[in-house]
């Protein structure tokens, strides 16, 4: 058997709401969502995204529509789907 090791972060309890009903908008619960970004990061060997601090960004996210948030996740869950394999063994 695999050795498990426990991570704890700290986030407002708002926060995590959201991201708890994202993530299960998604077919997942919080552990396996940030199991699959570590996953994600070590085959990346980084961040599995852009970062950066541009007024840019933040101007698509605001314009950016619920629908077509949903259609980024549903093409992101499909780009992913063998590490989410993976991580389902």
């Amino acid at each position: 058997m695999v050795q498990s090791s426990l991570i704890q972060v700290r986030v407002e309890e708002s926060f995590k709401k959201d991201a708890d009903s994202l993530f299960a908008n998604l077919g997942l619960d919080t552990p396996t969502a940030i199991r699959i970004f570590l996953k994600q990061a070590m085959i990346h060997q980084g961040l599995p995204f852009d970062v950066n601090t541009g007024a840019t960004s933040i101007q698509i996210e605001q314009k950016a529509s619920d629908e077509e948030l949903f259609g980024i996740s549903d093409y992101l869950i499909e780009q992913n789907k063998e590490a989410y394999e993976v991580l389902a063994q």
